[in-house]
């Protein structure tokens, strides 16, 4: 599964799966623009888009010539994967997921991580820990349906161990090294 190629990725997850981290990796190693959703989704306060302009907001980022982006945003799941060349589906176990929130949680408590816009602090809520212990149930049968959507001509991956995702990065990093022409000049 060679992503060196790839102009636009998309990264799926759970809360806490790790997506934004992941995004940042990809989107460095292979000179690509980065796309938070969740950076364009809130503003300070963490005051949501309307519906409206979310759509159309998400649908102008997908336009790009090239971007690593990643988000769930059920809603918007279509136009992404209309554009995307790659799509990376990070499946972990609840767990995993639970310590991902708890230790962003400890490493950005109280400011805004680089992958929020400023003014939404890092907090620890009931509500999206449960949002987090339902994924599985709830959102993951939603992301499968969606990638079974994709066109043959997307690579798809699901990853469902923290050493896969670090796998991919080591696999990319030697692709990398072998065909260094290989890498894209971001633009978009």
């Amino acid at each position: 599964m060679g992503f060196a190629g790839c102009r636009r990725i998309l990264v799926l997850g759970s809360g806490g799966a790790g997506k934004s981290t992941f995004a940042r990796a990809l989107a460095e190693r292979l000179d690509l623009p980065l796309i938070h959703l969740d950076r364009h989704y809130w503003s300070a306060g963490w005051k949501p888009m309307p519906e409206d302009q979310w759509q159309q907001r998400v649908r102008s980022l997908a336009s790009h010539e090239a971007w690593v982006m990643d988000g769930n945003f059920s809603a918007t799941l279509p136009a992404r994967i209309a554009r995307c060349d790659a799509i990376i589906f990070l499946d972990l176990p609840r767990w995993a997921c639970l310590w991902g929130v708890a230790a962003r949680w400890l490493r950005h408590r109280g400011r805004s991580r680089p992958d929020l816009a400023e003014g939404c602090p890092e907090k620890l809520e009931l509500e999206f820990l449960r949002w987090v212990w339902a994924f599985p149930g709830r959102s993951r049968p939603h992301v499968l349906a969606a990638l079974e959507t994709a066109p043959a001509s997307v690579c798809v991956a699901r990853l469902v161990r923290r050493s896969q995702v670090r796998a991919v990065l080591t696999a990319l990093d030697a692709e990398l090294r072998s065909t260094p022409d290989v890498a894209p000049t971001a633009t978009g």
